[in-house]
């Protein structure tokens, strides 16, 4: 079971492994950073925390929260644990993989 928002994609694990949590921003929790426009994928509700481990990004919520950005319609999160996951595209021509950029 996954969500996605964009470039965000949320896949639904059992257990997290211990790790660093990553601080709330007046935003609030971000779980990824446009590199061009400046917007992000944030969680600005109550309820969740986010994790780093191993440079893998970790989201628990507590309670249904709301997973917003500037471009892309608010997505809900059901409670639950999950790894946060950017897409990549792949350059064939290239053969070479790149984040996917919002």
């Amino acid at each position: 079971m996954f969500g996605f928002q964009g470039d965000v994609i949320l896949i639904k694990v059992d257990t997290i492994p211990s790790g660093k949590v990553i601080a709330r921003t007046k935003r609030g929790l971000v779980l990824a950073e446009g590199e061009s426009t400046g917007h992000a994928h944030t969680i600005s509700d109550e309820g969740a925390e986010l994790y780093e481990k191993d440079g893998k990004m970790y989201l628990v919520a507590e309670k249904e929260v709301s997973l917003n950005h500037e471009e892309h319609n608010t997505v809900k999160i059901a409670p639950g644990r999950y790894e946060v996951k950017i897409a990549k595209e792949y350059d064939h021509f290239a053969e070479e993989a790149r984040r996917v950029q919002d």
